[in-house]
């Protein structure tokens, strides 16, 4: 069993994102991190924040010789917001709100008033992958770039994937050269910038073949190395590199959708992520299904009521009305190496995170 990791709110994600709101004239209410504002106090002409996918510290330390500039420049290790997941972590990030306040918990979400898990990221029910009404969970969960709200010198920028949605001064890349290239551009340019970036990788191939792959090596390697010859590169530039969440190697998994004695105890089919999986229970059925899931995978995942990790902090202090319901009854934690299939549809990673495990802990790389 690994050790479980709580989301520390004064060395987490977060706090990079309420950092930087200070820094730019940002409405903040959030704590700050020292070593942080201390080099933002440098008078930079450019400040680039670049959010690698899934480079935790874990899959940093299993590829060493792959990162080693990265490594070099670790100012501080922080914790990612749970489930430790993109749709969660990167809405943290850029919006500079605790999960409990934005509502992106992960990929799938119930929501009691279309009687259907929606993936949120793609708009499509997550049982059967028909499409639902575009857009549908940005409107319902509306979010706003923390850095819009600027009050500086410095002009906000995105470097982002063809599939963002729309920002001003949005830059996009389809390759690392263009990823590194637009980051270049955009620094170049008269006056002072800020720079959002977000890459897609090393999650990406983590996921397919495994953190500890040969492929996960090469793709860390191009992402280090591009990262050092543009640090070098650029002068009078603050870089700051950190991730969303980590990664580790899967070990096997649970079709959980198949379950069936499991599943006539609850209201609607798992949900949100395969290593923090959220369960709606039938009024009456809860002492059965605690016992039933205690007895099948209890081995591999601690069930924890979900009104219980919200009153401990595990999702931020602001209680955001409705945003509660989101999350079921129960959660289901992974403290193995082991996954939920919860549908058909799922796929089978080879390297996944979500949990409360490695997955939940960042770098935050400072050079300056």
């Amino acid at each position: 069993m690994r050790k479980l990791i709580k989301p520390d709110f004064t060395r987490n994600i977060v706090n990079i994102s309420a950092t930087l709101a200070e820094f730019l004239g940002c409405p903040n209410q959030k704590p700050t991190l020292p070593a942080l504002a201390h080099a933002l106090g440098g008078g930079y002409k450019n400040v680039v924040l670049l959010v690698l996918d899934g480079l935790g510290m874990y899959p940093i330390e299993r590829n060493r010789a792959s990162a080693d500039f990265l490594y070099r420049n670790i100012g501080e290790v922080l914790t990612s917001v749970f489930p430790s997941t993109t749709t969660n972590a990167t809405t943290t990030l850029q919006t500079n709100t605790y999960p409990m306040e934005h509502g992106w918990f992960g990929w799938s979400l119930y929501f009691e008033e279309l009687h259907r898990s929606v993936n949120i990221f793609e708009d499509v029910d997550s049982q059967t992958g028909e499409p639902v009404e575009k857009g549908y969970a940005r409107r319902v969960l509306p979010t706003v770039p923390f850095y819009r709200a600027a009050k500086s010198e410095y002009t906000a920028n995105v470097v982002v994937p063809a599939f963002w949605g729309e920002e001003e001064n949005k830059y996009v890349w389809h390759d690392f050269g263009e990823l590194f290239g637009q980051i270049a551009r955009v620094c170049k340019k008269e006056g002072k910038q800020f720079v959002y970036a977000y890459c897609t990788e090393p999650d990406s191939v983590m996921h397919r073949y495994g953190v500890s792959s040969a492929e996960a090596k090469g793709v860390i390697a191009a992402l280090n190395d591009g990262a050092e010859a543009l640090c070098a590169q650029l002068s009078d530039t603050l870089f700051l590199i950190t991730a969303d969440h980590g990664q580790i190697d899967v070990g096997g998994r649970f079709e959980l959708y198949r379950d069936e004695e499991l599943l006539s105890l609850l209201e609607w089919t798992p949900y949100l992520e395969a290593r923090a999986s959220a369960f709606k229970v039938k009024a009456g059925r809860e002492s059965a299904f605690r016992e039933m899931f205690g007895e099948k995978y209890g081995k591999d995942f601690e069930l924890f009521s979900t009104e219980k990790l919200i009153a401990e902090n595990y999702f931020g202090r602001e209680l955001v009305n409705g945003h509660a319901r989101l999350l079921g009854d129960y959660i289901a934690v992974g403290t193995t190496d082991k996954i939920m299939k919860l549908t058909p549809r799922s796929h089978e990673f080879k390297g996944h995170h979500t949990s409360l495990t490695e997955e939940m802990l960042v770098p935050l790389i400072i050079i300056g």
